[in-house]
């Protein structure tokens, strides 16, 4: 019965935790169930998919929830250091039980295991608990039920396209017909492809936690982390991990598709897929921790685009396995985050011209040509392959394009594309200086200059003191910030600071930086993009303002979820987390910030 289910939170971002291995990943609320997962990989089908259902997971349609029946009180956290999540659900008499979720990731015969699999175990902790499991997977976008056969010591879920096999200690039969039954010992409940288990459930849930649990302790211990803000900081690395595809090293934007931006906009996205800006930002903040595997992933990732793409006319984004058509669909049997449809699937952000592109597989790319700890090393035919990047970075610098923030119905001549462009002929030269080629080194550093100069010039507004986000004419946005990051002008250029002062006059809302405040496809943005709060944060770090930079940096770390997470937008009157999640610029920017603001080891000690 309804009534028995403890209050829904799927509306809310605030309880949500993510599990997952590099091959599949879910979503599990603060009531212990699992309310967004697709299946075999992160841009399938969702198995879960009651987060964008309408009535809230009540029916239990399109979740696996493990529930206590009359429930008082719930907790959710990670396990110190890993990407373990408990779940603490305790009823009005003081029964309690823990729900572990983890998805299974260690060594097994010389290579990384990591299946398709979430395993759940639940124990009891106090008195009698009586609990209830629902299991209802679905496919088609929440179109349809998959169809519960039971088995000796199983359940198969059976569909058109999905087959999916629970194996449990538990009474089938309480299961499949979702009925109340006291909780007396530890169970194991071992969801996956439909492959029969070696061992009982019980045993191998309690086995692949423990080595799971083992993984991220070492994963984590050769993290070079920064003295301050440690767990914050070590949450947001492990969430990143959590967001690459492994089999190919490809990175996600986020894990969901379609949470608003706001309450009431439309701007709903499917971020499923590998956005080479967001990319180029994730394995930089990896590599800064030295997580230099999941670097070398991307690296490779990047590598066989540029070789696959004749005439390198390079999309912003890609899918997982490198799919240049990412078609994008409205899925009907969804009405989405709180009934804010549409829910999209797919992204025409593919068939978008943006221009920083070339700049983000150049300034990605280059680290293998610096970094000698890597086991495949830049040469001059990666080198050469760049270089036909960056000549159609000289060539198009100047063009009109979508722009970093993806307008879908304006194109302009934005500044930061422009830079990056730039970047990419800068970062060329170096690798050429590198590789012992002073001919190319030249040749790069002046196209270097010249972009720079003409870039400059003409974003630079005399009369109004401040450096436009447009080549053409005067726009505030908070991509600016990122120009001294990429290196096009230094942090005490009077020209940038004095623009930064205009962008905090104009676009800084309750404490927190806007994108922009002028009216886009969809009308005037009402929250604030996180990471530009967190570019704010470096940008006074890097201009003296330490003291206003560490209170910035401790607004944003006090707006994550219980679990330490964070969303792309945030509501800055109310804190409210908006917008797909978790975001991997977000949680980027907790990382870069802390380390530019954090004391150094040898001086706290």
């Amino acid at each position: 019965m309804a009534a028995d289910l403890p209050p829904d939170s799927t509306r809310s971002l605030q309880g949500l935790g993510l599990v997952g291995n590099g091959q599949v990943s879910m979503l599990i609320d603060r009531s212990g169930a699992v309310v967004w997962g697709c299946w075999p990989r992160p841009d399938g089908d969702p198995l879960f998919s009651s987060l964008l259902a309408a009535d809230d997971g009540a029916s239990g349609r399109g979740s696996f929830s493990i529930g206590i029946v009359g429930q008082a009180r719930s907790e959710i956290r990670y396990r110190r250091n890993t990407a373990i999540l408990e779940t603490t659900l305790e009823d009005d008499r003081g029964n309690a039980l823990r729900v572990t979720d983890c998805c299974p990731r260690f060594m097994m015969y010389g290579r990384m295991f990591r299946p398709a699999m979430l395993i759940r175990q639940i124990e009891p902790l106090s008195g009698r608990p009586v609990v209830r499991i629902r299991v209802q997977p679905t496919e088609g976008y929440g179109t349809s039920t998959l169809a519960a056969r039971l088995g000796s010591h199983h359940i198969r879920f059976v569909g058109t396209d999905q087959c999916v096999r629970l194996t449990t200690d538990a009474p089938l039969a309480y299961v499949a017909d979702e009925r109340p039954f006291v909780l007396d010992s530890r169970l194991g409940f071992l969801l996956s492809a439909d492959d029969t288990l070696s061992s009982g459930p019980k045993r191998t849930a309690a086995d692949f936690v423990a080595q799971t649990e083992a993984y991220w302790h070492d994963w984590v211990r050769g993290l070079a982390i920064p003295f301050e803000w440690q767990d914050a900081v070590i949450r947001a690395a492990i969430t990143l991990k959590l967001c690459t595809y492994e089999d190919t090293g490809a990175v996600m934007a986020a894990m969901t598709t379609s949470i608003p931006e706001d309450d009431a906009s439309a701007r709903n996205w499917d971020y499923r897929y590998c956005w080479l800006r967001d990319g180029y930002f994730t394995v930089q903040a990896l590599n800064r921790l030295g997580a230099t595997r999941t670097m070398e992933g991307y690296l490779r990732y990047l590598d066989s685009l540029v070789a696959n793409e004749a005439g390198l006319d390079l999309q912003p984004v890609y899918g997982l396995s490198g799919e240049k058509i990412l078609s994008e669909w409205e899925a009907p049997g969804l009405p989405g985050f709180g009934g804010r449809g549409p829910v999209r699937v797919g992204n025409l952000a593919y068939d978008q011209p943006q221009h920083d592109v070339f700049g983000s597989i150049v300034l990605s790319s280059a680290q293998a040509f610096f970094d000698e700890r890597l086991s495949s090393r830049g040469d001059r035919g990666r080198f050469e392959r760049l270089e036909e990047i960056g000549k159609r970075a000289t060539l198009l610098f100047e063009q009109a394009d979508a722009g970093i923030w993806e307008f879908r119905g304006t194109l302009r001549r934005h500044t930061y594309s422009a830079a990056m462009c730039w970047a990419a002929c800068d970062r060329l030269s170096k690798i050429a200086d590198r590789l012992g080629m002073p001919e190319r080194a030249g040749f790069w550093a002046r196209n270097a200059r010249d972009l720079g100069n003409r870039i400059l010039s003409r974003a630079w507004h005399e009369g109004d003191g401040l450096l436009s986000a447009s080549l053409d004419e005067k726009v505030l946005d908070a991509s600016l910030l990122l120009l001294p990051e990429i290196g096009l002008v230094e942090w005490s250029d009077p020209r940038f600071r004095s623009t930064l002062a205009a962008l905090e006059r104009e676009l800084v809302v309750d404490g927190f930086m806007m994108r922009y405040r002028h009216a886009d496809d969809f009308g005037k943005p009402r929250n604030a993009f996180i990471s530009c709060s967190f570019w704010w944060a470096n940008a006074l770090a890097a201009t003296g303002r330490t003291a206003e930079a560490r209170a910035l940096f401790e607004r944003l770390l006090a707006a994550r979820n219980e679990v330490g997470l964070l969303s792309e937008h945030l509501d800055p009157r109310t804190k409210e987390l908006w917008g797909n999640f978790p975001q991997t610029y977000s949680m980027v920017g907790i990382i870069t910030t802390a380390m530019r603001l954090s004391s150094r080891w040898e001086n706290a000690l």
